[in-house]
């Protein structure tokens, strides 16, 4: 008898502090990503966000305890009020972890892709200045070779004649596509370090990765933001719930142990009133 009063439901006194453990985590990401939402009131969102997960966990173990001896309207209401709770705590931590991602890509590659995108369309207009130049010169030498064709070689119409007034012409052509060269092993010299960002980049996001390409395949690489999403979402439907049902589950363990150690006791005072007897 003294043996089973003294023990102790570890069980259920560990899953209520895991719960609250849980719940307050998940209490501090909702406060910040609501804090983001309404920063000219940010003390007071904090100051709300605490009070609110505090109500929120002894609504959830007042509505066990008392279920089967209040009226119904309050239990509706602690019901209805729980569950909104449970989805504003959510909400909050999807805007704190969503928030955290975009910072971190920006911090790490969304500047960069802007760079890269810029200066790949100064290559590109290079490479279209090239090919404009490349595409006059050959005209140039259609027309040459037109000439000598119909073995119209002299004069002042003939093929040497053209292709000597064509000298003017072709030495800017050609110092264009020199310089549009130059330019462009400028450019993919600044390229390289930010393209090396890029690849450092898609290495820290690598298992989000074979996440987007579980559920997109081909697409991955352009849904990787739904993939985050994803995995955001499935983060919120496991965070708060598993607090709240937490503390539920150790108070139902802790009335478990009280009535074992109650009918503990009455057998215990039957049989001695039977040997008495």
């Amino acid at each position: 008898m003294e043996q089973e009063e003294k023990s102790y439901p570890i069980n259920a006194y560990l899953a209520i502090v895991i719960a609250i453990v849980i719940a307050s985590v998940a209490a501090w990401y909702s406060i910040k990503g609501l804090m983001t939402l309404f920063s000219a009131a940010a003390f007071e969102i904090a100051v709300m966000g605490v009070v609110l997960e505090i109500g929120k966990l002894v609504t959830a173990s007042w509505l066990y305890r008392n279920w089967h001896s209040k009226g119904a309207l309050l239990k509706a209401y602690l019901s209805f009020a729980l569950v909104i709770l449970m989805l504003i705590t959510s909400l909050g931590i999807f805007g704190f972890l969503s928030k955290a991602h975009l910072e971190q890509s920006i911090q790490s590659g969304g500047n960069n892709i802007i760079k890269v995108e810029s200066l790949q369309r100064r290559i590109d207009n290079e490479q279209r200045a090239i090919r404009d130049a490349e595409t006059v010169i050959s005209q140039l030498d259609t027309v040459v070779e037109t000439l000598l064709k119909y073995d119209r070689v002299r004069g002042e119409e003939g093929a040497l004649a053209v292709r000597k007034s064509q000298t003017e012409e072709r030495a800017e052509l050609n110092s264009i596509i020199n310089t549009s060269f130059l330019n462009i092993e400028e450019l993919q010299i600044e390229l390289l370090p930010l393209k090396k960002q890029q690849l450092e980049l898609e290495v820290e996001v690598g298992p989000l990765m074979y996440v987007a390409e579980l559920v997109y395949g081909k697409d991955a690489k352009e849904n990787l933001g739904e993939a985050v999403r994803l995995v955001i979402l499935l983060i919120v439907m496991v965070f708060d719930p598993l607090a709240v049902l937490l503390l539920i589950a150790g108070n139902i363990a802790l009335d478990n142990h009280r009535r074992s150690i109650v009918d503990g006791k009455v057998s215990i005072d039957a049989s001695s009133v039977a040997f008495m007897d």
